[in-house]
């Protein structure tokens, strides 16, 4: 239990993306004139960092490392799908901002008004693909 409170102490405070590495300010200053707004923008964020990590993580291990794709038979066990790396991974950023869009949308109308140009550029943001690439070490 212990483990898991400095865990969450740590991730927020010592390894956090943006005071640690100062990724993705551009996000969180733009629309920080108004509490609701800054909170959805973050609130998105975060979500969009929660679903795309893992799954650019899953990517990179099953599929893009050099004889990655080796569970699809013995035959795929040489292929290096590597150069592929950062397609993929600013492709499911855009899916899941692009499903973030969407919800926002159908679901509050005045934040999605609000949030102006800055939701879609949160499939830009360096702070998303910072750390998809950073939990793909040696590339």
């Amino acid at each position: 239990m212990l483990e898991h409170i400095e865990l969450f102490f740590r991730s927020i405070f010592i390894d956090n993306m943006v005071f640690a590495v100062f990724t993705g300010m551009c996000s969180y200053l733009a629309v920080s004139k108004k509490v609701a707004t800054a909170v959805g923008l973050g609130a998105a964020v975060i979500f969009v960092l929660a679903v795309t990590v893992p799954m650019n993580w899953l990517l990179d291990k099953y599929l893009l490392q050099d004889g990655a794709p080796a569970w699809l038979g013995p035959e795929y066990a040489d292929y290096n799908l590597s150069f592929l790396s950062f397609i993929l991974f600013i492709a499911t950023i855009a899916t899941m901002v692009q499903l973030v869009e969407i919800v926002v949308e159908k679901f509050s109308p005045s934040l999605y008004n609000s949030l102006g140009i800055f939701l879609p550029l949160i499939a830009v943001n360096c702070a998303i693909l910072g750390s998809s690439y950073l939990c793909n070490p040696g590339k």
